[in-house]
């Protein structure tokens, strides 16, 4: 009997070591919202992609090595997951804690950018620390330590939001100091992001239709004196109305990007095969990479991008919906906020593309070149999958304890 029932007992152990290892590893799987993962990394390594396609002509005149930025993008990529996994790990209570901390930062961070030496200037424009290894675009750690203060102000001040006018001005009095200094740089794009997710996170946040209209009167009052200030903005929102009025100067980035999108047809003319970014579209890796994948890649690649974008932004809205219904307001505002300030900086960038909105100097999330934006953006991803794992422990906890209720009301 004993020679027996030593190998029963192993089995019984090999298959118990084993349903462990399957329950352990199946809670975790059904944690993170896999088609918000999945989506974000298919536009991630469709970014990837196109960097190199778009880059390798440019890259091979102006540096002699042809996949130079598609390198640099990849070394940006692997460090945003890593950021992204690091994130995902951080309680989003941690993360309204520190808000105010962030915005303090941030605000430090901008006045260095404008100090003489220590900001660095590309294409007029003085957005960039340098840290050494890499440069910081500040902006993009703005838009993030905003979103997360508002969040963190709407629950502790909700209240005073709906039904006081100070509660509702005082973050907008922050917002004004940010996008003063967002200017000076300048960085109208970044500005015009910031204050449309600040509008529409205090309109979630239970504003009053009043003091709603009275926010988008003084915003577009800000933006349009911010833009008839300078000539440059002035031209640049004038010029997309007819850019075939000026081909050769003004209109010529959305002029070369409309024939990349006209040459692109159906079916796109190849991977690679792009004519319009052999020097003709400028910043064809950054801002205008979204036409080089139309001219390439075909309207069926435009209407993919643009879904997978639509599928994050409705996900994100949905993530917060179900916090907000479990009365997590945190972690509600958050995800209202990042999804938010992704759909508009997409839609932006898309419209810019296609020549439906003026050029405003911001790339496309997860898909430019740039390190900054494309290491925040993963981070943005990250958040919003914590707030949904949250959310789902959340759920757990709750029916774990309904259950044991259940238990003790029988006995």
């Amino acid at each position: 009997m004993s020679v027996i029932s030593l190998p029963t007992r192993r089995i019984n152990s090999s298959t118990s070591n084993r349903f462990s290892a399957k329950h352990n590893v199946t809670p975790l799987i059904e944690s993170i919202d896999l088609p918000l993962l999945l989506s974000a990394l298919v536009l991630l390594g469709l970014g990837l992609v196109m960097v190199a396609s778009s880059s390798i002509s440019i890259a091979e005149r102006q540096l002699s090595e042809p996949l130079y930025y598609f390198w640099h993008q990849l070394s940006y990529s692997i460090i945003g997951l890593i950021a992204a996994f690091i994130i995902f790990k951080i309680p989003l209570d941690f993360l309204q804690k520190t808000g105010p901390v962030l915005i303090v930062i941030s605000l430090v961070l901008l006045s260095m950018v404008l100090i003489p030496g220590i900001g660095r200037e590309v294409n007029g424009s003085t957005r960039w620390l340098n840290l050494g290894i890499i440069s910081l675009q500040v902006s993009e750690f703005v838009k993030l330590a905003t979103v997360i203060y508002l969040a963190g102000y709407l629950v502790r001040h909700n209240e005073e939001v709906r039904t006081n006018l100070s509660g509702f001005l005082r973050p907008l009095g922050l917002i004004f100091i940010i996008s003063t200094l967002l200017i000076l740089e300048p960085d109208f794009g970044a500005v015009a992001v910031i204050a449309m997710t600040a509008m529409g996170m205090l309109w979630l946040g239970g504003a009053s239709f009043f003091q709603f209209i009275l926010l988008m009167l003084t915003m577009g009052a800000a933006l349009t004196l911010a833009a008839v200030s300078s000539p440059y903005r002035m031209e640049r929102l004038t010029t997309f109305l007819n850019p075939w009025a000026d081909p050769f100067d003004s209109g010529f980035q959305l002029t070369q990007a409309l024939i990349a999108f006209g040459r692109g047809e159906w079916f796109g003319v190849g991977l690679g095969s792009s004519v319009q970014k052999l020097f003709y579209l400028p910043e064809a890796h950054t801002d205008f990479v979204f036409a080089v994948l139309a001219e390439e890649l075909g309207l069926f690649s435009v209407m993919l991008v643009i879904a997978l974008f639509c599928f994050i932004v409705i996900r994100a809205l949905m993530i917060g919906r179900r916090a907000e219904k479990r009365e997590r307001p945190f972690t509600a505002f958050l995800a209202y906020g990042l999804g938010i300030w992704l759909g508009l900086q997409a839609f932006i960038n898309v419209g810019v593309n296609m020549g439906v909105l003026p050029t405003k100097g911001l790339t496309l999330p997860l898909m430019s070149y740039g390190g900054s934006s494309l290491i925040i953006m993963c981070v943005v991803i990250a958040m919003l999958l914590r707030a949904d794992f949250e959310t789902r422990q959340f759920d757990r906890n709750s029916q774990g304890k309904r259950k044991k209720s259940t238990v003790g009301a029988a006995w």
